[in-house]
């Protein structure tokens, strides 16, 4: 351990974009964790543990709060083992995320735990109990003593609806040494569908950046609507059924908001749009709730009659059997339907049903629209099904004949500019950015533009990629 503070460990999203999680020492015997996300996919942590291994493998005595940028499971989905770890400490976020979290974590529990309904509320009152929810742009004090100051605030993210970025404010009083970490959590693409885009911070000295497209930007929204329509369009003609594997909150709603518009002004007013997750369906009701926290646009929809969330040709299915029974129905009629369900990335769920079912069927098709982490049918699917490849679902060999779509554009993630700009854009920017969340290769060419973009501003920063 150094003996300068601030100093910043990383026990996750280091050799890959999930597991999330940042140790932020203070002093020898003050320290704030940022995130404790699960690992997906083929991913490890950045100690060389095993994805599945999901073991608290550093020591608790030092951590102060636990705060959580947002609630998608690589950024909260450890929880259960850090509170087996022994922690007792506070649970900091965004008023949004606190009505979310406890959704996301009952279920989280339930699926990867054991599913016992009483032990998933035990632990989840457990959660509420040092929850606490703040509002955007508020400093909140967290440590107040003679040797150090800590506060920290949550700016906007644009990922998901609660998403943030955590500004830290580190104060030595003896010394007078000040310091600003800002870490970005996911951030958001601009023009995303129902939340205000993320802003750069006003200042930071060091910060921690996901690079999760570091290496590509993405189509406009035009573009990708336009994308969009076309490949309804085209998979719909045959009569099929066009999978979108999508992660029940954030992505699920965005989607739904897109089509809802693409079908005010289409021919399809009989097309079902068909919501095939009862996750989904609670985080999309909650959504409804959040309305405060959508952008102009889509409250001005709202404002003129609208209804983006709940519109008439959206049905959901709540039961395993009408889940069973619509996989049947669409698998052997030529109703063309769209079916939105999880997992985002394949690797669980009822799309594993929908796929099974409808693979070896060319009169369908998948549509990613998000990231797809390596070693998840996702990915699989994505890269060997354009050439007739196949897939491994729970054991299983299924040759993929149905069409094979992805539109990057509708990443909740920002992409190469966006992440650019978060750093440029700041009136007095870091001396130091630590790039996480992210492939190899994205990090690399996102390294060499920021170095590039930064010498052109007449700033000199030090790009950090951590190896652990």
């Amino acid at each position: 351990m150094p003996t300068e503070y601030p100093y910043i460990q990383h026990h996750g999203a280091v050799k890959g974009v999930t597991g999330s999680c940042h140790q932020l020492w203070l002093s020898p015997t003050a320290s704030l964790l940022i995130d404790c996300g699960l690992f997906q996919g083929a991913e490890t942590s950045g100690n060389g543990a095993d994805a599945n291994n999901l073991n608290v493998e550093f020591s608790l005595d030092s951590v102060k709060a636990l705060i959580a940028t947002h609630v998608h499971i690589d950024h909260i989905g450890r929880l259960p083992w850090l509170i087996a770890a022994g922690y007792k400490g506070p649970i900091h976020c965004t008023e949004p995320s606190a009505l979310l979290m406890p959704t996301v974590l009952e279920d989280a529990f339930m699926v990867g735990i054991k599913r016992d309904a009483n032990l998933a509320d035990r632990f989840v009152s457990l959660v509420e109990q040092r929850l606490q929810g703040h509002p955007y742009k508020t400093w909140v004090p967290l440590i107040e003593e003679p040797e150090l100051t800590c506060r920290i605030r949550f700016q906007r993210a644009g990922h998901i609806l609660g998403s943030a970025y955590i500004e830290c404010d580190i104060h030595y009083p003896a010394t007078g040494r000040k310091r600003r970490i800002v870490f970005s959590g996911d951030l958001g693409a601009p023009h995303a569908p129902m939340l205000p885009a993320p802003k750069p911070p006003h200042r930071a000295d060091v910060v921690v950046l996901e690079s999760t497209y570091g290496n590509r930007n993405h189509e406009n929204r035009r573009t990708r609507q336009a994308r969009l329509k076309q490949v309804l369009e085209q998979a719909l003609s045959d009569g099929g059924t066009v999978l979108v594997p999508a992660f029940s909150i954030g992505r699920t709603q965005e989607l739904l908001y897109e089509l809802e518009d693409i079908l005010s002004t289409g021919t399809w007013r009989k097309l079902p749009i068909i919501l095939d997750a009862p996750l989904a369906t609670k985080f999309t009701a909650l959504y409804r709730e959040l309305k405060p926290y959508w952008n102009d646009e889509a409250l001005k929809r709202v404002s003129q009659g609208r209804r983006p969330l709940t519109f008439d040709q959206l049905l959901t299915t709540e039961s395993h059997a009408q889940h069973l029974a619509m996989v049947n129905r669409l698998a052997h009629t030529f109703q063309p339907a769209i079916v939105i369900t999880g997992s985002g990335m394949c690797n669980a769920g009822r799309i594993i049903n929908y796929l099974k079912a409808m693979l070896g069927d060319p009169r369908h098709n998948v549509l990613f629209v998000g990231y797809q982490a390596k070693g998840t049918p996702g990915h699989a699917i994505q890269q060997y099904g354009p050439t007739g490849g196949y897939v491994d679902l729970d054991g299983e060999v299924f040759d993929i004949k149905a069409g094979v779509h992805s539109i990057g554009g509708y990443s909740a993630h920002a992409d190469q500019a966006g992440l650019v700009q978060f750093i440029t854009g700041m009136r007095h920017g870091p001396e130091e950015v630590r790039l996480v969340h992210g492939d190899s290769q994205a990090k690399q060419i996102l390294a060499a533009k920021l170095t590039e973009q930064s010498q052109t501003k007449g700033r000199q920063v030090k790009i950090v990629i951590p190896s652990q």
